[in-house]
């Protein structure tokens, strides 16, 4: 049994679709203020409709367009002081509401944004996009039935809302869903056929469900509306990796970083694939760009270091691969793998310099209170053994054994089976 296996491959979410604030209306002495933002100069927009505002400080439409500039840039506490003045005008202004709404969950604020489009949707019952972005930040904060109803409500206002389907579409694959979620992003492609989003987590969704053909069939689709889309192509390479044609996976995963050259997520992926292929000094180029990056979450930050880890290790660098397993410790103290795999080396490395039966058997025995699993129980039996404490290696590799059968693992059972043979003559297990 090969011990020490790459991690599957990180699938990459697409972003959720928030609609953007709807503009207000503007007077025919805004025109300038319009156009300046139409081609996104929102300075100009600003200085134009601030000199509004100075001429009529109870206008609310310079108020409510200039917040939308603010918005656009990206400032959204400016953003929410100019739509709250709009609403202390005019208490009854469901844009304004539904604007700084938008602006609230953009702050991660998703109580208040609730609030705001809450409001809005008292003031105008049918306004299907205060719905739609109030079900989003439900969902955000978790509440996916409650996100349901309102993607729901907003599809019963407006029919042909491809936006709410999608967005309904997420949160059904949120709660695992698949099926439901490949129906609403079925009905939004057939109201929007460009809707790459749309297709990217159909594919998304397939992928899920173990249909690697129709996933990689959507991912095409979306790449083709879309030849920047990066999502798309990373979720294509994994894809095409979990068939086994490792040559295309590395093909798309390099089309993303061409697009994007510190795109973490697309080096993180393509290292496993150039590690499938057992080209491990190209795995441990693309893990460490990935590391490096300081764009990985802390969990896949600690499975690149496990996983070049294993490259290390499969190279004959055992120091290096010390090294990595225990930064990977470090940062995720709670990842099984890299305990077992660390273990299995101090345990049953060909250079004895590295091996260290103690210590192995302090990691396995952590591993196990992780995960009681056969292949952890095996590696837990080697360390005993390297221990010189073999009545317990093999009284562990037994159990191995019988969790193995019990796991479906009978594929591993003659190697196992071998160790055992070795314990019982009272020899440890080396890797070869």
């Amino acid at each position: 049994m090969k011990k020490i296996l790459l991690v599957a491959l990180l699938l990459l979410s697409p972003a959720v679709c928030l609609t953007f604030p709807v503009w207000a209306e503007t007077s025919q002495d805004l025109k300038a203020g319009t156009t300046a933002a139409n081609k996104s100069d929102y300075d100009a927009a600003i200085a134009v409709w601030t000199k509004a505002i100075e001429i009529d400080s109870k206008d609310v439409n310079a108020y409510c367009n200039r917040g939308n500039a603010w918005y656009d840039k990206g400032d959204y506490d400016k953003a929410i002081a100019d739509w709250t003045k709009v609403i202390k005008i005019d208490s009854k202004h469901a844009i304004a509401y539904y604007n700084r709404g938008n602006a609230w969950a953009s702050k991660g604020n998703h109580s208040k944004a609730i609030a705001d489009y809450t409001k809005a949707i008292e003031i105008e019952p049918k306004h299907a996009f205060a719905y739609v972005n109030r079900g989003l930040s439900w969902g955000d904060k978790g509440d996916y039935e409650k996100a349901i109803a309102d993607l729901t409500k907003a599809i019963e206002i407006d029919s042909k809302y491809a936006d709410a389907y999608y967005n309904r579409g997420n949160i059904w694959g949120k709660k695992g869903d698949f099926d439901k979620a490949i129906a609403d992003y079925t009905k939004a492609i057939e109201i929007e056929p460009k809707h790459t989003f749309a297709y990217g987590n159909r594919g998304r969704a397939w992928q899920k469900e173990g249909n690697y053909d129709k996933a990689i069939a959507d991912y095409t689709q979306a790449i083709e509306i879309n030849p920047k889309d990066i999502v798309a192509y990373s979720n294509r390479g994994y894809a095409w990796e979990k068939k086994g044609d490792y040559d295309r996976a590395i093909a798309d995963l390099t089309k993303a970083i061409e697009i994007d050259p510190k795109n973490a997520n697309a080096y993180y992926n393509r290292g496993i694939a150039w590690g499938m292929k057992s080209d491990f000094d190209k795995a441990i180029a693309d893990f460490t760009k990935a590391i490096e990056s300081g764009e990985l979450s802390y969990e896949y930050s600690s499975i690149a270091y496990s996983n070049r880890g294993t490259s290390w290790g499969k190279k004959g660098d055992y120091e290096k691969a010390i090294t990595d397993y225990t930064k990977a410790i470090e940062i995720n103290p709670k990842f099984t793998k890299v305990y077992n795999d660390l273990a299995w080396l101090m345990a049953t490395c060909p250079e004895g310099r590295y091996r260290n039966g103690k210590r192995a058997v302090e990691l396995a025995e952590k591993a196990v209170t992780l995960l009681d699993a056969g292949s952890i129980l095996d590696t837990l039996a080697a360390a005993y053994a390297e221990a010189g404490r073999f009545q317990e290696a093999i009284k562990t590799q037994e159990r191995a054994i019988t969790k193995l059968e019990q796991e479906g693992g009978t594929q591993y059972l003659p190697e196992c089976e071998e160790r055992l043979s070795s314990y019982k003559a009272g020899k440890p297990w080396r890797e070869k």
